[in-house]
């Protein structure tokens, strides 16, 4: 089983990427303490430097074939995955544009698969995961209960993550709940 963290944030100074790195640390030691035949893999939507959704073929019905080749490389990227983690933060209350966009501008490489939030922001990012959980009801994926919510105001201290105790057992409930529910709907 192939599982991408995909980190969500492509500000500048973000702190997308401390989360992610994080958050694939602790799931490849999951995996090891539990035998899991799962790769987990770092995706930061920063490295691909997607384009706005222009295209006037709708992405559900576009068959995997972008005119864009940034586009394309998202699309490999996302469709060799049976499982992600969204690294997402929260922005004036609601998902991060750019990310809504990234998942907008792909349509069957996300259906019918598992996701799980890893989220933060000035109120852990809870109301930004509310709304994904919302969004991928329309791609037909299974959403996992258990989830990751980190104050920026909490436990970033000089820019770096800083998370408290309790996160790596949260994100390994979470884990928990993702592998086997890929499993199950594999």
């Amino acid at each position: 089983m192939r599982v991408g963290i995909v980190v969500g944030s492509i500000r500048e100074g973000r702190k997308g990427r401390h989360v992610g790195d994080w958050a694939l640390t602790h799931a490849r030691a999951w995996a090891e303490a539990n035998d899991a035949d799962v790769q987990f893999e770092l995706i930061d939507l920063k490295d691909f430097d997607l384009p706005l959704l222009t295209a006037a073929v709708v992405p559900g019905a576009a068959n995997r074939k972008y005119d864009d080749e940034r586009v394309r490389n998202w699309s490999a990227a996302i469709d060799a995955c049976d499982a992600y983690v969204f690294v997402t933060p929260e922005y004036n209350h609601g998902v991060p544009g750019a990310f809504k966009n990234a998942v907008d501008s792909l349509g069957p490489e996300w259906s019918g698969k598992t996701v799980a939030f890893v989220s933060y922001g000035a109120d852990s990012g809870v109301r930004a995961v509310e709304q994904w959980r919302q969004i991928m009801g329309n791609f037909q994926m299974f959403v996992v209960r258990a989830q990751v919510s980190c104050s920026t105001f909490a436990e970033f201290t000089d820019g770096e993550f800083t998370p408290t105790e309790r996160r790596a057992g949260s994100l390994g409930d979470l884990l928990t709940q993702l592998v086997a529910a890929t499993r199950k709907l594999a």
